[in-house]
């Protein structure tokens, strides 16, 4: 897939990075060359020097192909103006934009634009809006090699249980939120249709987790 990042300051540079490690195609903008420094030695992305929402600047950075794009500049109004003009003018549904200033969120989402306030900005934050599909990293313990991830579930398996969940993975469900309430399952829980799954999981085999969890389960685990 290909993403278009506008702002290459220390998140957009990570970002991109990431992006690329991921085996994505990405193309990074900046109104300074120098930014591109910042970007991590072996990037093969491509750097777009310009204006975030110029037109121009947008198409050279292959908008037109894109499937996300991320506006990480240092400017409230930049990132907005840009985030509208890629939704708005090409369509691109999976559009995030950084915001300093937290009381405008809601004005944006019914928008339609994902926005992360700068004081809980990660860029694992962004990824989790640019690619609906996990797993997604909350937390890794580098030494034990465990992770918790968030997982997107397939609809099948709504109406079985925790159990069943943990069997077919090998991995343990850490916690549920439900209707934006955290919850302890226990083996009995019943899954049901907007729950979110954190799970608990040896790092290495994440994403054979999130693999299993995103298709039907399997007959043997009904």
């Amino acid at each position: 897939m290909h993403f278009v990042i506008m702002g290459c300051g220390h998140v957009g540079a990570t970002l991109a990075g990431k992006l690329a490690d991921m085996g994505h195609s990405v193309a990074i903008i900046d109104q300074s060359s120098e930014s591109f420094n910042r970007l991590p030695e072996d990037f093969q992305g491509q750097r777009v020097t310009g204006v975030g929402f110029d037109k121009d600047t947008l198409e050279r950075a292959g908008i037109s192909e894109a499937y996300g794009f991320a506006a990480v500049s240092s400017g409230d109004n930049s990132n907005i103006i840009a985030a509208r003009v890629v939704r708005e003018e090409y369509g691109i549904e999976n559009v995030v934009a950084r915001i300093y200033d937290p009381t405008r969120a809601d004005v944006y989402e019914r928008l339609g634009i994902a926005t992360v306030p700068t004081v809980r900005w990660t860029t694992n934050r962004v990824l989790r809006h640019l690619i609906n599909l996990g797993p997604h990293y909350d937390y890794t313990d580098e030494s034990a090699g465990m992770s918790i991830i968030g997982v997107d579930v397939d609809e099948g398996w709504y109406g079985l249980t925790v159990d069943n969940v943990e069997q077919a993975t090998s991995a343990r469900v850490a916690y549920i939120t439900r209707l934006a309430r955290g919850m302890l399952p226990t083996s009995s829980t019943v899954l049901q249709d907007g729950d979110r799954l954190y799970m608990a999981v040896n790092t290495n085999h994440a994403s054979s987790v999130q693999h299993t969890l995103v298709h039907p389960p399997e007959e043997d685990a009904l």
